[in-house]
């Protein structure tokens, strides 16, 4: 089950002069920065209440996110909603129709377990579930 909205993602050219922006907008800094190797993106994170707000750094030009700046330019690139359970929510979503992009989860930023839903499927919005990790 979607729980609530766990952050948006915001695709930027470059995250120090984004995290500056960012800071001053939300008149706060991040509490995060985090490469994820396997994304090719380096990631930084606000807590704005409840919800955050991760901005993406691509690492490297074969990274999904230097795609999508490429194609697109800078701005909302995701909308992440937590889940209770990751795998129940994948094939529930399934039987409705939906696309993955994934279909395993996989390790993502900021503790994280994810898996992506085709924009396609979505009205042209790239969906991205989580959950936490569990810990050992």
């Amino acid at each position: 089950m979607i729980t609530k909205i766990e952050h948006i993602g915001i695709a930027v050219k470059n995250i120090d002069s984004s995290n500056e922006l960012f800071k001053k907008l939300f008149g706060k800094a991040h509490y995060k920065i985090e490469q994820v190797e396997s994304e090719g993106v380096s990631t930084s994170f606000f807590m704005l209440g409840e919800t955050k707000v991760e901005l993406l750094e691509a690492t490297n030009e074969n990274s999904a996110i230097a795609k999508f700046i490429e194609k697109r330019g800078e701005g909302i690139h995701h909308i992440a909603y937590a889940v209770d359970n990751l795998e129940t929510e994948i094939e529930r979503l399934k039987k409705e129709g939906f696309d993955l992009i994934n279909q395993v989860p996989k390790n993502g930023a900021d503790n994280k377990r994810i898996c992506f839903l085709h924009p396609k499927t979505t009205n042209g919005v790239l969906v991205e579930l989580c959950e936490d990790r569990k810990s050992n």
